[in-house]
């Protein structure tokens, strides 16, 4: 599959890196629950994006083309903000997963860190699979691409349904319903004794829905971003940094996200234009005997990595705009008609 943009040493600092900054994030979060102030929010959150930009531009001067990334730099930012986007329509899921528990605005950082560092986990998995299954079958892209159509297909659809109560986490469910558990909170334990007897508290209920609520993210989110780099390591910080930001962006911009009213059509074309860029990828590299009788396809085109970068921040930006105009303007209507 050709060599990574980072040598073994590299990806073992990374991953020490990230550990680190999880494990101290954690440990100050467990030993002083709050909810944070709008400072604190911003702060960190710069903080996660001025890195990420560091990263990436780091990468941009420093790293060299090669087999599996022509534009290592080009491709961590379009994988980034990909990756970015689909957290924020993520962070719609959270909200509704902390309001459907009740959960105290205190304990909601421990919960949706421990909740992202299982997302992490799953995602380093997926992202494994993918290299090793795109390494064997170069048709593998066939079927990312046409997932991720059909994904962009129902995230459009089901849009209008947004307002409706989703149906409760199964697994979170058949936990309350065949463990023994206790209603009461008891700070972000998640089990606690009574009576001789080991229970799991709401906390624990809380952190399994976010965990199986990420393991659903990530089917989408990994096929997108094999869509622009087919690098690991690159797949890898990209996640890496779109989660760390992703707590704070939780606290900071929550009442904001009601507004972004077309962010999920926006979702559902990026979907579709990286799926299109996956199948167009698929027959250019065509080994599929039945298929071109197993050649080539050398008219299909290949989108170049500036196009994508293009195509992604224009529609984000774009998205944004037109959600925070006609909610701006919905909101006049509202107050001169009241």
């Amino acid at each position: 599959m050709g060599d990574s943009v980072a040598s073994p040493l590299i990806w073992g600092i990374t991953v020490i890196v990230a550990i680190a900054v999880f494990t101290v994030d954690l440990a100050i979060i467990g030993r002083r629950p709050h909810e944070p102030s709008m400072k604190e929010v911003s702060t960190h959150l710069a903080f996660f994006v001025g890195s990420a930009v560091v990263f990436g531009l780091a990468l941009w001067a420093f790293a060299e083309p090669h087999e599996l990334s022509k534009s290592p730099g080009p491709e961590f930012f379009a994988g980034w903000l990909t990756e970015y986007a689909l957290s924020i329509d993520n962070l719609f899921i959270f909200i509704i997963i902390m309001a459907s528990f009740n959960v105290p605005r205190e304990f909601q950082q421990k919960a949706l860190m421990i909740g992202i560092v299982l997302a992490l986990i799953m995602r380093a998995i997926f992202i494994f699979l993918g290299a090793a299954a795109i390494n064997q079958f170069s048709w593998v892209f066939y079927i990312f691409g046409a997932f991720l159509l059909w994904t962009a297909w129902k995230q459009a659809r089901d849009h209008n349904d947004d307002d409706e109560a989703p149906e409760e986490n199964k697994l979170a469910k058949f936990a309350r319903t065949h463990l023994p558990s206790t209603t009461e909170w008891h700070g972000t334990k998640l089990t606690i004794k009574e009576n001789g007897k080991r229970l799991i508290t709401p906390m624990f209920l809380v952190i399994l829905a976010l965990g199986t609520t990420d393991l659903l993210f990530a089917l989408d989110s990994i096929p997108a971003i094999y869509g622009i780099t087919k690098d690991p390591y690159l797949v890898f910080t990209a996640n890496l940094f779109a989660l760390m930001g992703l707590r704070q962006l939780y606290f900071l911009i929550g009442g904001l996200l009601q507004r972004l009213i077309y962010l999920a059509y926006g979702i559902a074309f990026l979907l579709a234009f990286i799926g299109v860029k996956l199948i167009l990828h698929a027959m250019h590299e065509n080994e599929l005997p039945f298929i071109n009788g197993g050649e080539h396809i050398k008219w299909a085109p290949e989108i170049p990595i500036w196009l994508s970068l293009t195509v992604i921040v224009g529609t984000l930006a774009i998205t944004a705009a037109a959600s925070l105009y006609v909610s701006n303007k919905r909101d006049k209507e509202n107050a001169e008609s009241a």
